[in-house]
């Protein structure tokens, strides 16, 4: 099972984090504790071609919020 790890780094500039988390949760995201803000759950099915499309959705949906973000996807199932 993949899930793809989100975290975002905010600027005094840009949208409050609840713009932000509105967005993504209309993305599949949910908000988490820990080393990372958000994941998306895959599920058993999805390739790479997938996650890379994800992140550029990501980009998009956040484009103009003066806000950047980094994506790690990790296969739990081997982990």
């Amino acid at each position: 099972m993949k899930k793809t790890y989100l975290v975002v780094w905010f600027n005094s500039e840009g949208v409050g984090p609840s713009k932000v988390t509105d967005r993504l949760l209309a993305m599949g995201f949910k908000p988490v504790h820990g080393n990372y803000d958000y994941v998306y759950d895959w599920g058993e099915n999805t390739d790479t071609y997938d996650i890379i499309r994800m992140g550029d959705r990501v980009q998009a949906a956040l484009k103009g919020f003066n806000v950047m973000f980094k994506l790690e996807t990790i296969d739990e199932s081997i982990a």
